[in-house]
């Protein structure tokens, strides 16, 4: 198999994945997915964006750009604007008390036509219950999930995701 590090999945609550959808006005623009403590993809090409329960699914992808790890008061003043939080405050609660954060910078955000359901990733990447911190997967396993993603949607051509 190929680059075991070109994908990663990022786990995201509902609430934040549809404050990042009303966030992303050019999806050509860079926009930083936040994380409590230092944590996240170190090196990939594409993130998948899944979106915890009720939803289980990924809904959305793009291209990584890179993972800034640190003070999380010297993120913010740098990075803060990249992010779907509305203000400072909100970044500080969303913290609950940690004093480092990561930004996962991104770009050529979009959501996906058909979402990819968790039954379908947990066949295909070999897990039963997704990772509290992310996964990486294989470039082959991202493009048999899009290829049959859209199989079991009666789409006769894959959706692009990787």
């Amino acid at each position: 198999m190929g680059n075991r590090h070109y994908g990663f999945i990022l786990i995201s609550d509902e609430k934040w994945w549809r404050r990042l959808c009303e966030r992303v006005e050019d999806p050509h623009k860079v926009y930083a997915f936040v994380r409590r403590g230092q944590v996240g993809p170190v090196n990939a090409k594409k993130l998948l964006f899944y979106v915890k329960r009720p939803v289980m699914q990924i809904q959305g992808t793009s291209d990584f750009v890179e993972r800034i790890a640190g003070n999380y008061q010297k993120l913010w003043e740098r990075y803060g604007h990249e992010t779907c939080l509305k203000s400072y405050k909100e970044y500080i609660d969303f913290l609950r008390g940690n004093s480092k954060a990561t930004f996962i910078r991104f770009t050529n955000f979009h959501k996906l036509e058909i979402p990819v359901s968790l039954e379908l990733l947990k066949r295909i990447l070999g897990f039963s219950v997704m990772p509290r911190g992310g996964k990486y997967i294989y470039k082959e396993d991202m493009s048999q999930i899009a290829a049959e993603g859209c199989i079991a949607h009666g789409k006769v051509r894959p959706q692009r995701i990787c």
